[in-house]
């Protein structure tokens, strides 16, 4: 994993517009202090301890910057803890029965015995049991540097796991998750004041774009639109 630094929201300006487009299926306004620390929710699935993990990563992952709000402000922990109790939160999308084929293709889908909100929760708990031991803190309370240094072992597959195939699983995982929370319809919790459209310049559920499909290349010149109708 490349070290992480406030410039790695470059990444998702960039990258996600090539994905920016399936969100419609499932000056940038910043969410207040209370909203921006996670504490605007209350979680449904997490319990307290893994919703400050939760909280802390993924700030880590998408943090605030000179581009505007990060993944806590935009309310990707919330879309997550919801994601946990839907149906690919509880593995109902998935064939979730043995063999387990952990090091199979990515065609072969989904191979984890655990169910990913499962997966979560034994995962937190055994990440924060390594960085007791090893540092006597949780990993909301260790200093950046070390958040950074936790998850580019945990990306790398050198946190050991029991009863999931790596720590990297999780990691791409999480990673996996937070990006959809950022870059969703608001109404599934993330990407609140539709701070990722922004930050990609996508135009939201707009239902007509007909005066712009023949200017390729020249800039949206209007605010996204979420699901509801409401203007960002």
């Amino acid at each position: 994993m490349k070290r992480y630094d406030p410039t790695r929201r470059k990444f998702i300006q960039t990258a996600a517009v090539a994905t920016s487009s399936v969100c419609l299926l499932p000056s940038m306004a910043l969410a207040d202090k209370t909203q921006s620390k996670g504490e605007g929710y209350q979680p449904q699935y997490f319990t307290p301890e893994e919703w400050q993990f939760i909280v802390a990563i993924t700030d880590q992952l998408i943090p605030e910057d000179e581009l505007g709000g990060g993944a806590t402000a935009a309310g990707v922990p919330e879309f997550i803890d919801r994601q946990m109790m839907t149906e690919f939160g509880k593995g109902e999308l998935f064939y979730m029965h043995p063999p387990y084929y952990i090091h199979s293709a990515p065609t072969l889908g989904y191979q984890e015995q655990y169910p990913p909100n499962e997966l979560y929760r034994h995962a937190i708990a055994q990440i924060e049991q390594y960085i007791s031991q090893k540092y006597q803190k949780k990993f909301h309370e260790l200093p950046s540097e070390t958040q950074i240094a936790v998850m580019e072992s945990m990306e790398a597959g050198k946190i050991p796991l029991e009863g999931i195939s790596s720590s990297a699983t999780f990691f791409n995982l999480l990673w996996k998750n937070t990006q959809e929370g950022f870059l969703s319809d608001p109404k599934y919790g993330g990407n609140k004041e539709m701070i990722g459209w922004k930050l990609v310049g996508f135009p939201g559920a707009r239902a007509d774009f007909m005066d712009f499909v023949d200017k390729p290349g020249e800039p949206y010149p209007y605010g996204p639109v979420d699901i509801a109708g409401k203007r960002g």
